[in-house]
């Protein structure tokens, strides 16, 4: 026997009762043709054979040690006490595959030939709930922690990964037909009858038919569930695993799905080898099965936690020839199975659609949101048509839609940046309400979602900002990082902004282990504070040292060098007295070449922009007086630059932009004009020519270019201006006029509809904190934006000009 302490720090003793009730069962029992001496034995045997380590997990990552000792051991009456069926798993940072709420899972069934076994606990989980049948014998388990007490108050909190998914499998009753239903009620099996089912076992090992092995499994599965881990434990249990591994390919397809309902029932570890072997013949039976069964199958697995790639691929050639015959439920239940398993090939996701839209007018509010999870677990899109159909459904119906669903329907409107506009609305009317409600992790989807749209509502911020301090603690890394991200993507500050900031920086301290294993985190929380103009110092000089730079690089399974960039220059701009960690020149280097070849890359294929960009160089006199380049490289975007001197008149200042052999040829070359108002009223009153040349002559302080006479047509004249008065400025190049000082350095912007928060002129976070840095190395932001320069590109060219010529000097001026 054994006895299970659990200690914490100061600590409490947690012990079980003496005597399991298997053994005692054993002890007052005999079976038929068995001796007082054989009850004794198999007594000793299974006491002798079992050995289980409790891992007690509770919400604060407090250290626990517990002792496992194989004198006095208590197994089966203290897994009566811990009904693990109600166990709800608080999902952490693994995918729903790492947490399933197996039985096997929660307890560690393993012989031990150590006399003491220590294992350390150091989870987040909100503590234990207890059955109903057993909470007086619950209550001596004393574990010392207020938040065990209050299971009603974390309910918010917790999330069942297993269960939860498969709501929808409880709204029509043809699911049932191929989805496995835990809650089936089935003929009880008795302690005494299983018993004389592992007996006949060992003694008829070598002669057990196919038919009754499947049989005892089945029966064995319908065991009370104190008695499950003293039977996984068992030797002759472990004799009826081999014996169906050693006949597996007498079974049929039937044969196999009951015992792999055993397995589910019995709680089998996911890890246990013979499920691979399972698998392998599951593979073979795939084209003799129904859509019900491999279903079926494929849903069992998922129970399990046991991942069948190789069955799933398969099954997924199966359905690409078969698709069509997928009734309603088979489908939902199938892009179920995707979804968890993340895994399908586009083609069948194409198919799959074509039937939602088949079904589209039999599909429930609930259904919707299995579909949108399956497709964004799945990293399949759906095309905006489709999305807006669900958008449409939703909102005539959603004070009725369940939070879970909502909070799907959004990561899918996210990942398929379809704008839904009377969906939103809808959502910022409810979402208030139901945010307190709302576990925080789906209040960290709620608001990705926002600003993954650039749907910017205050009631919904406002709500999230004040339920999050309270329940802070309940975030993992990952919710912390993607709050902050949300918040200063949308550039909005909450009216409790201070507690609000101040929660989830010092969440941030307290999660510092965490970050080791995600960095990424760590980052997307700075920058999405670097957006609302908070700067940690230590946290800040912690991203940028050597050490965490080359772990992120190692572990993050994303591309970390823009995000690293970015927030070491902006440090550099808006922190001057920081005196901390920087990367280190290579990596800026490194940065800066990576964000340039993107940004040029995308600004180049914008007609819209090659027009402006074209058009200045024309209005200003060359490509020399205008560079395009990244005037801050760690922003992400690029500018057009432009300096004036002290008269306001545009400078030389981009010599690299004429090649010292051309300089001679761009001397006679028409390369534009600046189109001053003194020019303007030239032009528009017809002045003759040479008044014109007087003017340009003394204006200059140099003799005009002889330029060849040739023969010009009528109504040339003011294109002749034009022509002569941009020879003329591309000649005055002279070295002291190339390096004087700017007055002004303009930084002009090309806007796009994805700078701003949605229907709205506000700046996102990231573009507004370059203009917030550009301004305190003194340039003046000059914005072409969408709403006025594209409607101008249909206009004329003097049009532009005019334009143009009205954004950059008043600007200056």
């Amino acid at each position: 026997m054994a006895l299970v302490i659990c200690r914490r720090f100061p600590g409490t003793l947690c012990g079980t009762p003496s005597q399991p009730a298997l053994i005692k069962n054993h002890i007052n029992k005999k079976l038929l043709g068995q001796t007082c001496e054989d009850c004794a034995l198999t007594a000793r045997m299974i006491s002798t054979d079992t050995r289980m380590a409790a891992i007690l997990q509770l919400l604060k990552p407090i250290r626990y040690w517990t002792f496992c000792s194989p004198f006095t051991y208590s197994a089966t009456q203290s897994m009566a006490w811990w009904n693990m069926r109600s166990y709800i798993w608080h999902k952490g940072q693994d995918s729903p595959e790492n947490s399933l709420c197996c039985l096997a899972r929660k307890v560690n069934i393993c012989n031990t030939s150590a006399s003491w076994r220590l294992l350390t606990t150091g989870s987040t989980l909100p503590g234990l709930e207890f059955s109903r049948a057993s909470a007086s014998k619950a209550s001596t388990l004393n574990l010392h922690s207020p938040r065990a007490m209050k299971i009603d108050e974390e309910d918010i909190e917790t999330f069942d990964s297993l269960e939860d998914p498969r709501v929808f499998l409880q709204l029509r009753p043809e699911y049932q037909l191929h989805s496995y239903n835990r809650s089936e009620t089935c003929q009880p099996l008795s302690v005494s009858e299983g018993e004389l089912i592992l007996h006949k076992v060992t003694v008829y090992q070598d002669n057990l038919q196919p038919q009754i092995i499947v049989d005892y499994f089945c029966k064995l599965s319908s065991l009370p569930a104190e008695q499950h881990p003293v039977l996984l434990s068992s030797t002759s249990f472990a004799l009826l695993c081999q014996l169906s591994v050693k006949n597996i390919h007498l079974f049929d397809a039937p044969d196999l799905i009951n015992i792999l309902k055993a397995f589910v029932s019995l709680g089998i570890p996911h890890s246990h080898s013979m499920l691979d072997v399972f698998e392998t013949h599951f593979c073979h039976k795939v084209w003799e099965m129904s859509l019900d069964q491999l279903l079926l199958v494929a849903d069992l697995w998922r129970y399990l936690g046991h991942r069948v790639p190789r069955f799933l691929k398969i099954f997924f050639s199966y359905l690409n020839l078969h698709w069509k015959d997928l009734s309603l439920s088979q489908l939902i239940h199938l892009i179920y199975i995707i979804g968890e398993s993340r895994q399908a090939p586009q083609d069948l996701m194409q198919k799959l659609e074509s039937l939602i839209l088949k079904y589209i007018d039999l599909i429930n509010l609930e259904e919707i949101g299995t579909i949108c999870l399956g497709f964004f677990k799945s990293s399949s899109s759906l095309s905006e048509f489709v999305m807006r159909k669900f958008g449409d459904l939703a909102c005539a119906d959603m004070q009725h839609l369940s939070s879970y669903a909502l909070v799907n329907i959004l990561k899918m409107f996210r990942f398929t940046h379809v704008d839904h506009v009377n969906f939103m609305k809808q959502f910022g009317q409810i979402a208030p309400q139901r945010i307190p409600s709302l576990g925080v992790q789906g209040v960290m989807h709620l608001t990705l979602a926002c600003s993954a749209l650039r749907f910017l509502d205050e009631r919904v911020m406002n709500a999230v900002a004040a339920s999050l301090p309270p329940r802070v603690a309940y975030c993992r890394s990952k919710d912390v990082a993607k709050i902050l991200w949300s918040f200063g993507t949308l550039n909005y500050k909450p009216p409790n902004a201070e507690e609000f900031y101040s929660s989830l920086i010092n969440e941030i301290h307290r999660k510092m282990l965490e970050f080791n294993r995600y960095p990424e985190h760590l980052l997307t929380c700075l920058l999405g504070l670097a957006f609302s103009e908070y700067f940690p110092v230590e946290l800040i000089d912690f991203a940028l040292s050597p050490g965490f730079v080359r772990l992120a690089q190692e572990r993050s399974k994303f591309e970390v060098t823009k995000e690293l960039y970015t927030l070491d220059g902006t440090v550099g701009i808006e922190c001057p007295d920081y005196r901390g960690n920087r990367l280190s020149s290579q990596l800026q280097q490194e940065g800066s070449e990576m964000l340039w070849n993107l940004a040029r890359k995308d600004m180049n294929s914008k007609p819209e922009f090659l027009e402006a960009l074209f058009l200045l160089e024309t209005m200003l006199g060359g490509p020399q007086y205008v560079k395009h380049h990244m005037i801050l490289p760690h922003t992400r975007s690029s500018d057009l630059e432009v300096q004036l001197d002290v008269n306001m008149k545009p400078l030389p200042f981009n010599r690299e932009a004429i090649p010292i052999e051309d300089v001679a040829k761009l001397r006679l070359k028409h390369v534009g004009v600046s189109l001053t108002d003194d020019l303007m009223n030239q032009l528009l009153k017809g002045k003759s020519k040479g008044h014109s040349q007087g003017e340009i002559e003394s204006d200059s302080g140099q003799q005009p270019l002889k330029l060849e006479e040739t023969a010009k047509p009528v109504g040339s004249s003011l294109c002749n201006k034009v022509d002569r008065l941009g020879a003329i400025e591309m000649a005055d190049l002279s070295p002291a006029t190339c390096l004087q000082a700017p007055q002004v350095k303009l930084a002009i912007q090309l806007t796009n509809r994805n700078q701003y928060c949605y229907g709205s002129r506000d700046l996102l976070g990231l573009h507004n904190m370059k203009r917030r840095q550009l301004n305190q190395l003194g340039y003046r932001v000059v914005e072409l934006s969408h709403w006025e320069w594209l409607p101008l590109l249909k206009r004329t060219r003097l049009e532009k000009l005019a334009f143009l010529h009205e954004k950059v000097f008043t600007s200056a001026l």
